[in-house]
């Protein structure tokens, strides 16, 4: 508790000893961990940024190291109970790459460096002066001598220094290199080790890295590990219940309906089929700490280089929500810089999640995981169509929702007209009307943030519907057509019917644009 009879929530905090010794909240995972050290010996991970990797990694260094005290009352107490050996300690070889800048070429080598150097004071010799992985070789030697016990080898965002560098393709593939010339040690050193944890936000083949490392087994997908890290929907009660009574009395909601709202915003990660959701922690505690649920997770970091490279293919963007992107369990596994296929990368880093699997197929069918994953990601792929949406002009989301509000078509159109204008010039590969569609689509698809607003393209429905409390609009949008024609269709199809007995104000927009000029041709409406 704190001085204001709140708990301590660990925010930040990356240290398991830290977390334990300072009385912060603590969601036992370690039953995990006495799993793993009860099957194979060397391990990969994949998850999300923010996640708790490093915690997870810091929990596993303070149980190898025989930290006893640290784990009273926890699960794998009571599991190794009678287990003589079980807190004896292990020399732990802990890489954090989270360390550095890694723009330059010779900083994969600082990193490395470094981190040998600390473990060269301990177990004694340095060897500055001799190939990283000849002086990772006789280390791992020397403590195993000194000790008389195998080593433990845990890596924590191995692949930070690839993912900083995926605008310099020659960068990447230098510090592929490195790695894989110092983490081959691995293999050839078997008999020497007796546990190997690496984590990553994603994992990059085998082929291209690891391909010495064939023995590690991925537990990114496996049943048994899906709640390794995050919050599983039993977590959360069990773990925050004060927390939850507080923030619904702080939104004035009942208990109940806060937990939905907490579901909706940051639940839904799935890590296997036949998993259950995982909450954002980071986002999640960030909630109970601010009584708010805001956009934690997205606000710590944009994809840019992710959002650039969806205008750049002309990715079909409205794919993220109508469930027609999937993938085979190889595909999101394995992930290559020169994939041209986003789809495995955006669900490594947590933009997509599992939604459902068709097993006769052996694929799975992704969607966002949840609404501050949804609505992040699409604001800021809205700049990279129409930037004019980055500025505070007045044209952008916020002023045609005020609008929709307000029943203002003529203040909209103007809107519009500002939106379709900033429109970037695309290569031929990617025509206007892609563009044009996309806009539309993130417009609407945001909106639906705040109001009723949703997009269709069947027949016998209209491009674009939006309902607020006041008014309801029919919006059809024609290409290198007339706004008259739009307007014609609406009431030739039908589609005002369904509001026939609707005691809100009905409004018919007709939308044309040119594809050849690039820009809003006409607009006209009818109340």
């Amino acid at each position: 508790m704190n001085g204001y009879g709140l708990r301590k929530l660990p925010i930040g905090v990356q240290g398991f000893q830290s977390l334990r010794g300072d009385g912060f909240v603590y969601v036992d995972k370690t039953e995990y961990i006495y799993r793993l050290t009860q099957g194979s010996r060397q391990y990969f991970l994949f998850r999300p940024r923010r996640f708790g990797k490093s915690l997870l990694l810091s929990t596993m260094r303070a149980y190898f190291e025989g930290k006893k005290e640290l784990f009273k009352g926890l699960q794998i107490e009571r599991l190794v109970e009678g287990d003589a050996d079980a807190w004896k300690p292990y020399p732990v070889f802990y890489f954090d790459f989270n360390r550095k800048d890694y723009q330059r070429k010779t900083a994969i080598y600082e990193v490395l460096g470094t981190i040998l150097s600390e473990y060269e004071a301990i177990y004694g010799a340095s060897e500055e002066g001799c190939p990283l992985e000849e002086r990772f070789q006789s280390l791992i030697r020397r403590a195993v001598d000194r000790t008389g016990r195998r080593v433990v080898i845990l890596v924590d965002e191995y692949d930070k220094p690839l993912l900083e560098v995926m605008k310099d393709p020659a960068l990447e593939e230098h510090n592929k290199a490195v790695f894989k010339g110092f983490f081959s040690t691995l293999k050839s050193y078997d008999d020497y080790i007796r546990f190997v944890f690496i984590t990553g936000v994603t994992k990059f083949s085998k082929v291209s890295i690891f391909s010495d490392l064939n023995q590690l087994y991925d537990i990114s997908m496996v049943s048994d590990y899906a709640g390794i890290c995050g919050i599983t929907g039993q977590e959360l009660p069990d773990n925050f219940e004060p927390e939850i009574e507080r923030l619904a009395a702080q939104q004035e909601l009942p208990k109940d309906e806060c937990l939905a709202r907490l579901k909706k915003k940051y639940d839904g990660y799935r890590f296997h089929q036949t998993s259950g959701g995982v909450y954002n922690p980071f986002s999640l505690l960030n909630c109970f700490a601010n009584m708010e649920f805001g956009d934690y997770w997205f606000e710590t970091g944009t994809p840019t280089f992710l959002v650039r490279r969806l205008r750049e293919i002309g990715f079909d963007v409205s794919s993220f929500s109508d469930r027609t992107l999937s993938a085979t369990g190889q595909e999101l596994s394995d992930y290559r810089g020169d994939n041209p296929d986003p789809v495995p990368l955006l669900y490594q880093t947590g933009y997509l999640t599992i939604a459902d699997y068709e097993p006769e197929f052996g694929e799975y069918i992704l969607g966002f995981p949840n609404e501050e994953v949804k609505y992040g990601f699409l604001r800021s792929l809205m700049p990279e169509y129409a930037p004019v949406t980055a500025t505070r002009s007045g044209k952008d989301i916020s002023s045609i929702r005020r609008c929709l509000m307000r029943g203002d078509t003529e203040r909209m159109r103007d809107v519009f007209i500002a939106l379709f204008a900033s429109i970037p010039y695309t290569t031929k590969d990617v025509p206007f009307e892609h563009d044009f569609q996309t806009v539309i689509y993130l417009v609407f698809t945001l909106l639906g943030q705040y109001v009723h607003a949703e997009v269709h393209s069947a027949e016998g429905r209209a491009d674009c519907i939006v309902e607020t409390d006041a008014y309801v609009y029919l919006f059809e949008f024609k290409r290198d057509g007339t706004a008259e024609e739009a307007l014609s269709q609406i009431e030739d199809r039908g589609y005002t019917a369904p509001y026939a007995a609707d005691s809100r104000k009905l409004i018919r927009v007709g939308v044309s644009f040119d594809s050849e000029k690039r820009i809003l041709k006409d607009w006209k409406t009818i109340e």
